[in-house]
């Protein structure tokens, strides 16, 4: 039988706002106003332990979608264990422009900030992918944000960055994930501006990260304010955040994951530093970095890097060049690489296989962008959008988006043949919705084809339009 926890309301007076709200802790409330701006929300979560008492860390997440709620879920463990409050607004938007987004977020900050009573040196912000990307540039826009919590994405902006306006920087990855390496190449210029930052690596893509990975990093966030004195020291905390740390290494090392457990020991002891004797965590990195299958695995993962790089610089080429030139026949040559990334997927090599996805995750980033920039142009190029679809449909192969860009288009134009082919290719996928199929835009004289509906019902079943035999 599953057991409910009774909810904790907690009634806020809000006199900037002229009414009392009713906050639920241990919940995410969502759809809650933001201040002097009608129509723009945002949703909230409050630990079963928060009170108005004392001041609390803040992490803003953002979605470049909007969907606060689902962003918001991902850390709702960890920030319960870490006592941390997050927000999240609806009204971010990848098709606004960054200066609407920051403003955005920056009277959703000041609408928690009036809420809720945050601690003025624990403000920071986070998100995924793009949401993470677009976190990266909130401390040059807005002030008192002390870190930046990104999961699968670097630093959007380098030449941004600048001493004066340090803040520190948590970065959480797969190593599948395509944008491991920048991360990576990230630390470097981090580390030559001197900005505090983590990168917390483990096995998996393009993805949420853990509990125990976000717990990590809110915890990391707790300590570098403890050893700048901005929160009292907590003994008990450094000495489970040490320990902790060497029993993930030996755990990692003994499941032949060496880089992992390297990673986890150069984290302890970046954090650990200020608060006492680290010798232990040193003797255990070199005592590492010196066994077999360290130097075995760090050298396939150098070679995997070198063909990666060299793979995805073809990649950025032959797109340019085939877009420009609506290389169709060029197609070939694409599924052809993607049957070769088909290969490394089923190599004995682990790091092969993790550069597999890499470059397939790299490559539909890619594609998308092109897309994205093309699709906002004052004349859009239908016929490189078109091209772009086709060969997203080989990237991509179980997105049914594409093909259903590119047997509307083709329909457009009255290439029917296109159509029926993509239309086909689609089906065989185990799409389904013959609804939609039916609704498609540009598509009014090719549903009612003999073809489109002959092809409806041999993976659909019932076509709409009776298919009618001439004598």
């Amino acid at each position: 039988m599953k057991k409910f926890l009774p909810l904790i309301f907690l009634v806020l007076s809000m006199t900037s706002f002229s009414q009392q709200l009713k906050i639920a802790k241990g919940a995410i409330n969502d759809s809650l106003l933001v201040k002097g701006e009608l129509g723009e929300s945002f949703s909230l979560y409050l630990p079963t332990s928060f009170s108005m008492s004392r001041t609390w860390p803040v992490l803003f997440i953002f979605d470049m979608k909007g969907n606060s709620r689902a962003a918001i879920s991902m850390f709702t463990a960890a920030a319960e264990e870490e006592g941390y409050i997050l927000a999240s607004s609806n009204e971010i938007r990848d098709t606004l422009s960054l200066s609407q987004n920051v403003l955005i977020a920056n009277r959703m900050l000041n609408t928690v900030y009036d809420m809720v009573p945050i601690h003025k040196e624990r403000s920071y912000v986070g998100g995924i992918g793009d949401g993470g990307r677009f976190a990266t540039l909130l401390p040059t826009f807005i002030k008192d944000i002390r870190g930046v919590l990104s999961c699968g994405a670097a630093i959007a902006n380098t030449e941004v960055l600048t001493r004066k306006n340090p803040f520190y920087f948590i970065g959480i990855a797969g190593r599948s994930d395509y944008n491991y390496r920048e991360l990576l190449e990230s630390k470097i210029v981090l580390d030559n501006l001197k900005f505090p930052n983590l990168l917390i690596f483990f096995e998996g893509e393009h993805q949420w990260a853990s509990k125990q990975e976000i717990v990590r990093a809110l915890r990391s966030f707790t300590l570098f304010e403890m050893a700048k004195g901005n929160v009292p020291k907590n003994d008990s905390l450094v000495k489970d955040y040490y320990e902790s740390s060497l029993v993930k290494a030996n755990e990692l090392l003994s499941n032949d994951k060496p880089l992992l457990a390297e990673n986890v020991l150069d984290n302890a002891i970046e954090v650990y530093n200020p608060f006492g004797d680290w010798d232990s965590l040193k003797t255990s990195k070199k005592i590492l970095r010196r066994s077999k299958t360290y130097r075995t695995n760090k050298r396939l993962q150098n070679n995997s890097f070198l063909k990666e790089s060299l793979t995805k610089e073809d990649y950025g080429y032959y797109l340019e060049e085939d877009v420009l030139t609506y290389n169709y026949n060029n197609l070939g040559w694409w599924n052809y690489q993607m049957s070769e990334l088909d290969k490394m997927d089923k190599s004995s090599n682990e790091f092969e296989k993790r550069m597999s996805s890499r470059l397939r995750g790299f490559l539909n980033a890619l594609i998308s962008d092109n897309i994205n920039i093309i699709s906002t142009d004052k004349q859009v190029d239908l016929e490189a959008l078109n091209f772009l679809n086709q060969l997203k449909t080989i990237t991509d192969p179980k997105n049914p988006e594409n093909y259903l860009k590119v047997i509307s288009y083709s329909s457009q134009v009255e290439d029917y043949g296109t159509a029926i082919f993509y239309l086909e290719e689609l089906l065989k996928t185990g799409y389904d919705n013959k609804e939609e199929l039916y609704n498609l835009d540009h598509t009014a004289l090719f549903r009612i084809t003999p073809e489109f509906n002959a092809m409806i019902a041999k993976y659909l079943k019932d076509a709409r339009y009776d298919l009618i035999e001439e004598n």
